[in-house]
């Protein structure tokens, strides 16, 4: 069972703790679940504390096996993530076409700025046809970028002529990110 004080005694403060560099033998798995919405769940309940979440979201770690993990120098343990561990609940938009920079809040309070480092991307459910949009906050993790963040970045969208096809995305800190082909996302799923 993790020690959430003896934890955050560990942090280093004011910067991520630096969890790619701790290689703990696995721990065993948790009864501790992060649903699509965003909401940390642990013996099937949220966890309300919005510090604790905090907390566990700075050690957490997804690695090449595909598994995601909260890691300490020491502990090792495998949690359950239904998509992206993070949301992205906010954007702000500085500059417009080329020169556009977008910033991305997360639900837990990481701020990124999308472009060479922290990449947008997009997948269309092959069954739903529902597009996810995804920011990369670190590691490799991600934050689903919520709903109307969404429409917010469709708004924002242009169309740009690329390899000989026509693309259909947003600009962010001199990078294009596309969306798709023009008419790949689908109408009414945004």
């Amino acid at each position: 069972m993790l020690d959430p004080a003896a934890i955050a005694a560990q942090l280093p403060k004011g910067k991520a703790p630096p969890v790619d560099s701790w290689q703990p033998d696995f721990s065993g798995e948790l009864d501790m679940r992060i649903s699509r919405d965003g909401t940390w769940h642990y013996l099937g309940s949220p966890i309300k504390r919005r510090r604790m979440v905090k907390m566990f979201a700075s050690i957490l770690r997804h690695d090449e096996d595909g598994r995601h993990y909260l890691v300490t120098p020491v502990e090792k343990f495998g949690i359950s993530v239904e998509d992206a561990p993070f949301l992205a609940v906010a954007m702000d938009v500085h500059g417009q076409g080329q020169e556009q920079v977008l910033t991305f809040r997360t639900n837990v309070d990481d701020e990124v700025m999308a472009g060479p480092d922290h990449a947008i991307r997009m997948e269309i459910d092959a069954a739903s046809e529902e597009p996810s949009p995804y920011v990369h906050v670190r590691g490799r993790l991600e934050a689903l970028i919520s709903r109307a963040i969404f429409y917010d970045l469709v708004d924002l969208a242009v169309e740009e002529l690329r390899d000989g096809e026509t693309r259909f995305g947003v600009w962010s800190a001199g990078v294009f990110f596309p969306f798709g082909p023009v008419g790949s996302i689908p109408p009414g799923s945004v």
